[in-house]
């Protein structure tokens, strides 16, 4: 029979989780680690790794049969303004470019997206090199809503308007938007602003051909308390700046990296949002663009 007191000396599980040091290592997000880790792809201390494995400092940790080289790396963002037509995946039988084409070169890990964008989807997308970081931004339990540029033909109907924004069902379950407003238009073209919390397939599209609505042009132009500058131009990226990352660092309760301040200021790419620490350097307010 087991007493509460033989519980409390067992000892503690030693070292880190497997798939935490390797997101951190920028080998990948945790839950791409963990389904690597389940392919058999990971080996710790020659034999094959299972999930729930932890390490320490002495132990050997081989990524497809090359050994992981444990140095702490220098966390990096990039946000990049994507095109239409361009992937996020991150190579393509077929041949077509991907947000992870002409990206800075890393010395060690790799660039990890923060969610997807679809191929017709232009705007906000963000990259790093830290898996922990991408994992805790992308998680359901951060609540970090998304916010779309959304240009239709014609100005919709109230009632269209409330229905989307009370939920309607879709094949994966019951959806809606936590904000929709319009924005501005003439003619037939003519803009909403949309906010979802979830990053389901396609939602904001199928939410309004639920409604019989086409889409023309979708954008995202927010991430959370991240904007996407009005002043960078559709193709092209812009790493954040230090302040940005250590705010966003502390913003999602990870311990705050040791970075050198830029030698030339670098404009902020961050709002006022709910939890985020205001004050940070050169937080400059930049207006959406479509």
């Amino acid at each position: 029979m087991t007493t509460d007191t033989d519980e409390e000396q067992q000892p503690a599980p030693e070292g880190e989780k497997l798939q935490k040091i390797l997101a951190r290592m920028g080998v990948g997000s945790r839950r791409e680690m963990e389904r690597w880790i389940a392919a058999g792809r990971i080996t710790l201390n020659d034999r094959k790794a299972k999930l729930g494995d932890r390490a320490g400092g002495s132990d050997q940790i081989q990524v497809d049969g090359q050994i992981l080289r444990r140095v702490e790396i220098r966390p990096r963002i990039i946000l990049l303004n994507k095109q239409e037509g361009i992937i996020c995946t991150r190579s393509d039988p077929e041949g077509r470019r991907t947000c992870f084409d002409d990206l800075p070169r890393l010395n060690q890990g790799r660039w990890i997206s923060i969610g997807r964008l679809d191929i017709n989807t232009s705007g906000l997308l963000l990259l790093s090199n830290d898996g922990n970081f991408a994992n805790r931004l992308m998680h359901p339990s951060a609540n970090i809503d998304r916010e779309y540029a959304v240009r239709v033909d014609g100005e919709i109907e109230l009632d269209v308007l409330k229905a989307l924004k009370n939920g309607v069902e879709l094949d994966d379950g019951y959806a809606k938007f936590a904000d929709i407003r319009y924005f501005d238009g003439s003619g037939r073209n003519h803009w909403y602003h949309v906010v979802v919390l979830e990053g389901r397939n396609r939602e904001v599209r199928r939410l309004f051909e639920s409604q019989g609505i086409r889409i023309s042009r979708l954008k995202r132009v927010r991430f959370g308390p991240v904007i996407l500058p009005s002043a960078l131009l559709r193709g092209r990226r812009q790493e954040l700046s230090v302040e940005d990352v250590k705010t966003l660092y502390r913003f999602l309760g990870l311990p705050e990296p040791d970075l050198m301040p830029e030698r030339k200021p670098v404009d902020s790419v961050l709002i006022a949002y709910p939890g985020l620490e205001k004050g940070a350097k050169r937080r400059r307010r930049t207006r959406r663009n479509k």
